[in-house]
């Protein structure tokens, strides 16, 4: 991951609507062949910052540079080497599979021949050879949104951004898609994702972020972060009775009181669970490994965001 210069800087970037602050002095750092995530709540901001990142929305205060280049000034020759892809199919109905490659190779002024060699290559590559006469609207889900990462790709860039690329697919789909984004990560790709999907994150993110209210809550690899604010062990006790919940307050270990349930989190999964096992766990307990998403859950809380 070594290179001249980080491929995304972002120094106390701020974006505002109005009296409303949708990011937050944010600053963070994008290396190159990093598969990079940005995590958070509806609202939390992380939409607001990719899309200053490839040039969408102006900066409201702060520094942006991608490639180097300043991205108030330097922004044609940014969006020349970024492959985005929407959460959002903005795929042509009116055209073939193979259409929408082509015309989209032709935003980028690529030349005839290159063009239909890398329409060609993205559809083998994505498995939807087989498609390329067909109309989009006849393609599934996981169809079409391969085809959207084809397109995204179509002018080799140096920076991908996914804004939620497997929302709405099925599993079968989702991991088909994970599994081209594995082969780009390992052919040296920087990727840049956004994703509601934890598992999604702790699977492909080398590093990531975590945002909330429009500000970074914390940075580092998924198993970095899992084992801070998670731990390896995580017990799930229903409806615990008094003597358990005064039992871990005694012990100091860490945990979470919800209405119906208790979780613990643990490093000590042999000795504490044996003990409340054998001394607690007279209704429903769960003994399962600490996840990114009980990361999620438990920086960002549990209620439900509009």
């Amino acid at each position: 991951m070594s290179g001249e210069y980080p491929i995304v800087e972002a120094e106390e970037v701020t974006k505002k609507f109005g009296l409303f602050t949708a990011v937050d002095r944010v600053s963070l750092t994008v290396r190159k062949g990093e598969f990079f995530g940005l995590l958070g709540p509806n609202g939390a901001g992380k939409t607001s910052v990719i899309r200053m990142m490839y040039g969408f929305s102006p900066l409201s205060a702060g520094v942006m540079k991608v490639f180097g280049l300043d991205i108030a000034t330097g922004w044609r020759e940014i969006r020349q080497q970024i492959g985005v892809c929407q959460q959002d199919n903005t795929l042509d109905p009116d055209l073939s599979v193979e259409k929408n490659l082509l015309v989209f190779a032709g935003y980028y002024r690529l030349a005839k021949s290159l063009a239909v060699e890398r329409t060609a290559e993205l559809l083998n590559f994505f498995a939807l050879s087989h498609k390329r006469q067909a109309q989009v609207y006849h393609l599934s889900g996981g169809m079409a949104r391969r085809l959207m990462l084809a397109r995204a790709l179509i002018n080799d860039p140096r920076l991908v951004i996914l804004d939620e690329p497997t929302t709405g697919l099925d599993p079968q789909s989702r991991h088909q898609v994970w599994d081209k984004l594995r082969e780009l990560r390992a052919r040296g790709l920087t990727m840049v994702l956004t994703t509601h999907y934890m598992e999604e994150a702790a699977i492909l993110c080398d590093r990531l972020i975590i945002m909330d209210r429009g500000m970074i809550l914390v940075e580092g690899s998924p198993e970095e972060l899992i084992g801070i604010y998670a731990g390896k062990s995580i017990i799930e006790v229903e409806t615990p009775g008094p003597e358990l919940v005064a039992f871990v307050k005694q012990q100091q270990v860490r945990h979470e009181e919800l209405p119906t349930r208790l979780i613990i989190y643990t490093d000590e999964e042999d000795q504490l669970g044996r003990v409340i096992r054998e001394r607690f766990c007279f209704e429903k307990c769960i003994f399962r490994h600490g996840t990114l998403e009980d990361v999620f859950l438990r920086l960002t809380g549990r209620e439900l965001r509009e």
